[in-house]
């Protein structure tokens, strides 16, 4: 390739994905530093998490390259390959905290269940616009997509990971939302949920989890018990009041209150030491990626790379509304990683892989 068509290239690639990205990772992987920096067995935790990010924006960039008709194309094969992970986790797979969630690959732990949102959004989007796409669809219509959707939420589940499960659940009703459903679907759609989930609660949930709905409700009734991290968040988010107390300033982190304070509980620590001003600007970092993708969902002509892109907008938005509420105490504390801000390989290669079909999709307009 001459410098000209290098040029070229690189004057009409997108990379305002990627870039928006890794943004928030710089803050990501500076608060991971502060809020581990006191920590004997965490302190190296950033130089990992710098690799992996390393790694997945290789692999972002990889996938940008590849044309948006071959995601519709392996679509099946994908998720057929992510059904035998997942199976595979729970017959052979690592455990860790009471969950089998992770297969070992050498000295590299790999969580399938995180690949399988992608997985899932792909081969949604290739039925959603393969079957009847212009036209309102009924409850018939949602029982091939329900399997598809259920076969990888239940061998999630069974690991047992509720969070990831549910989440897959809610990434399917806004792809569905967003192909158009009848009103008198929507109503039995709601009817079903409001019945599952009072069954899941009396007869589906283990005592630890009702537990975590209860401590939502009230966590002072067991201050030192489950309710323990719930408090210590409020107490870290509270006490950053405007502008923070600064970086490595953290009491909640430099004195260990705050368990999980490098995964589950990043924006905690990050409230803390940047305060309300700070968290304003995060916040604002992930409008700007989700309007993004927004924008690149409603302007695509293809309705396969459309519905792909409400997938992956989904997806980014519940992980971060859903952590944001829970260490604000607005909802009850699951296990779901703050998108390039809580450590983690699995994920960050799961919101890379994103980010490229993405930018794969934008591309498509000006590229291939």
């Amino acid at each position: 390739m001459n410098r000209s068509a290098l040029l070229e290239l690189l004057k009409r690639y997108d990379f305002t994905f990627i870039g928006v990205s890794t943004a928030i990772f710089i803050m990501g992987v500076v608060n991971l530093y502060s809020a581990t920096h006191a920590s004997v067995h965490l302190s190296e935790l950033y130089k990992t998490q710098l690799l992996w990010y390393v790694l997945s924006t290789i692999i972002a960039m990889i996938v940008s390259f590849i044309q948006p008709k071959n995601f519709f194309s392996y679509s099946y094969l994908f998720y057929f390959l992510i059904v035998v992970l997942l199976v595979l986790v729970l017959v052979l797979g690592h455990e860790g905290m009471g969950a089998r969630r992770w297969l070992l690959l050498g000295p590299v732990r790999i969580q399938p269940s995180e690949i399988a949102k992608i997985g899932t959004i792909l081969v949604l989007a290739r039925w959603f616009a393969k079957v009847n796409p212009d036209r309102e669809m009924g409850l018939r219509d949602l029982i091939i997509p329900a399997i598809l959707t259920g076969i990888p939420t239940i061998l999630i589940i069974l690991e047992p990971d509720l969070g990831t499960g549910l989440l897959i659940l809610l990434i399917f009703l806004v792809m569905c939302f967003y192909r158009k459903l009848k009103w008198k679907t929507i109503g039995i759609l709601a009817l079903i949920a409001l019945l599952s989930g009072g069954i899941m609660y009396k007869f589906g949930l283990k005592e630890y989890q009702r537990k975590r709905i209860s401590t939502f409700l009230n966590p002072g009734q067991d201050a030192r018990g489950s309710g323990y991290n719930a408090i210590q968040s409020k107490i870290a988010i509270g006490s950053g009041q405007f502008s923070g107390k600064g970086f490595k300033q953290s009491s909640q982190a430099s004195l260990n209150y705050l368990p999980e304070n490098h995964t589950d509980f990043v924006f905690s620590i990050f409230n803390e030491e940047h305060g309300f001003f700070g968290s304003m600007f995060l916040i604002s970092l992930y409008i700007i990626l989700l309007f993004r993708y927004l924008w690149l969902a409603t302007s695509v002509p293809r309705i396969f790379d459309s519905i792909v892109m409400i997938g992956v907008l989904s997806l980014v938005f519940w992980h971060t509304f859903i952590n944001m509420s829970m260490v604000m105490g607005l909802m009850p504390i699951v296990g779901l990683p703050l998108p390039f801000m809580s450590y983690g390989g699995s994920s960050l290669l799961t919101f890379g892989i994103c980010n490229g079909i993405a930018t794969s999709i934008s591309n498509s307009r000006n590229l291939f």
